[in-house]
Order: C-alpha cells, then sequence, then structure tokens
C-alpha cells in the first residue's frame, strides 16, 4: 500500500501524517508513506484543497485533518 501526503508541509499536513501512521499501528499495518509538496504533483490529482489523503493512486480527502479513527477507516476501506 502506498499512502501519499500531499500539501505544503504545513502543521496540518504533519497532523494528517500523524493521523496515518498512527491508524496504521492501530491496524498492524505497514505502508510506505510519501509526502508530496510539489504543487505540480498535487495539481496532477485535480486536489484543490490541501492536505489531501491518496491511497494506492486514488484521492481520499482533500481540505481536512483526519484522526486517526478516521484515518483507521479511509484506510481499511482503501484496501477492501
Amino acid at each position: 500500500m502506498r499512502i501519499e501526503i500531499l500539501g505544503s508541509g504545513c502543521a496540518r499536513c504533519h497532523g494528517l501524517e500523524a493521523s496515518v501512521r498512527k491508524a496504521l499501528e492501530m491496524l498492524g499495518k505497514d505502508a510506505e508513506i510519501v509526502d508530496v509538496t510539489d504543487i505540480q504533483q498535487i495539481m496532477a490529482y485535480g486536489v484543490m484543497a490541501m492536505p489531501a489523503l491518496v491511497i494506492d493512486g486514488k484521492v481520499i480527502t482533500a481540505g481536512k485533518v483526519l484522526s486517526p479513527e478516521e484515518a483507521k477507516k479511509a484506510i481499511v476501506g482503501a484496501s477492501a
């Protein structure tokens, strides 16, 4: 599983990444987590609000910092 955090590297982006890491820990899963800060790459996903969560190439959320529980649900849903 490849998880991308799209954003400028701001505090909200770091918060989303922390929630994703916590969710993976709660699930006992391992995944590649990549921070994407290049605006061209972000625009390629059609994302206008950041931070955004992308799992295996699919945009899951944009403009929202998920809680660990919400991130957990997103990860489980994406791997189903």
